[in-house]
């Protein structure tokens, strides 16, 4: 599996992941926020499958995982 994430890519994911986990025990309080398990999965991974289907890439540098 090859890396295809940035570091700010990478970054933002987890940040965006851990915020949408958040408001499941704070805010509107609805599962709705447990969709944040994916982009934090894939930030800390640095892997998008999503990314490979499109043939998208952030990352620079041709990194092997």
């Amino acid at each position: 599996m090859q890396k295809n994430e940035g570091t700010i890519d990478r970054a933002l994911r987890i940040i965006a992941g851990v915020v949408l986990i958040a408001l499941v025990f704070v805010g509107p309080q609805t599962p709705w926020g447990w969709i944040g398990v994916i982009p934090l999965a894939t930030g800390l991974v640095g892997w998008c499958p999503a990314y490979r289907l499109l043939g998208l890439r952030t990352c620079s540098v041709d990194s092997k995982a």
